[in-house]
């Protein structure tokens, strides 16, 4: 009996660190707390949760180091072939599909932030509001445009909608690449398409920290069909 018990305490524990990934609490990269630490947390013994670690570890969800700790890997987020962001590369000619997954995606995301942001992930959105302000006055475009990047990011994590956040951050790493060139290519080729995108993201954020779901996406649509106007006479 003392063996089921432990068996389910374990499975208990390994539900409730499944939750923190899926949701985003613990992103890749993020190290676990210590053992002892988790113990308490969960009131259970530091067996079980070397435990629940090994079977996460055993399914690639963590990596243990020894000497720095328990961290979480990319294998969660990493469901899009690698083949995928060298044929978008190879074939500029889909951005308009990219544009097109990125305004249903990104406007929902935009919609749910608004309804379920916390107060950390309104400041998060703000800060980096505030950075795309900053770097508009350097004229900093690479920067720039990776920090707009990071913006849209910050806005799927506050959607708090698990599937959501799996399909932005799945494929991140080819959608932060598409903002960073196009976003990157519009301020380059107009400082007034610069200020305009600025104004796009403002009422985006606005929209999401005051807590207007319709509003945000809406303003999200329009910053994705901005962007998607500006690219298409432009030669690829």
């Amino acid at each position: 009996m003392a063996g089921i018990h432990s068996a389910g305490r374990v499975e208990e524990v390994m539900r409730r660190l499944e939750t923190a990934l899926l949701d985003g609490r613990l992103a890749a990269g993020t190290r676990l707390p210590p053992e002892r630490q988790l113990a308490e947390q969960n009131q259970v013994s530091r067996t079980t949760i070397r435990e629940a670690i090994q079977r996460l570890a055993a399914r690639g969800l963590v990596r243990v180091k020894r000497g720095a700790g328990v961290f979480v890997t990319n294998e969660l987020r990493s469901g899009m072939p690698s083949p995928w962001g060298q044929l978008l590369f190879d074939h500029p000619a889909l951005r308009g599909d990219i544009l097109e997954f990125r305004r249903v995606l990104e406007g929902a995301t935009a919609y749910f932030a608004a309804q379920r942001a916390t107060e950390l992930d309104r400041t998060r959105i703000s800060d980096y509001l505030s950075e795309l302000e900053h770097l508009r006055k350097t004229g900093d475009n690479v920067t720039e445009a990776h920090v707009d990047a990071k913006l849209h990011e910050a806005i799927a994590l506050a959607s708090h909608n698990v599937m959501f956040l799996h399909l932005h951050t799945s494929i991140l790493s080819m959608l932060r690449e598409h903002i960073t060139i196009n976003c990157m290519g519009l301020r380059e080729l107009d400082q007034d398409v610069s200020i305009q995108l600025l104004q796009q993201h403002h009422a985006i954020c606005e929209a999401i920290c005051s807590g207007q779901p319709e509003e945000a996406r809406t303003a999200m649509h329009a910053h994705i069909d901005f962007v998607r106007a500006r690219l298409k006479d432009e030669p690829i």
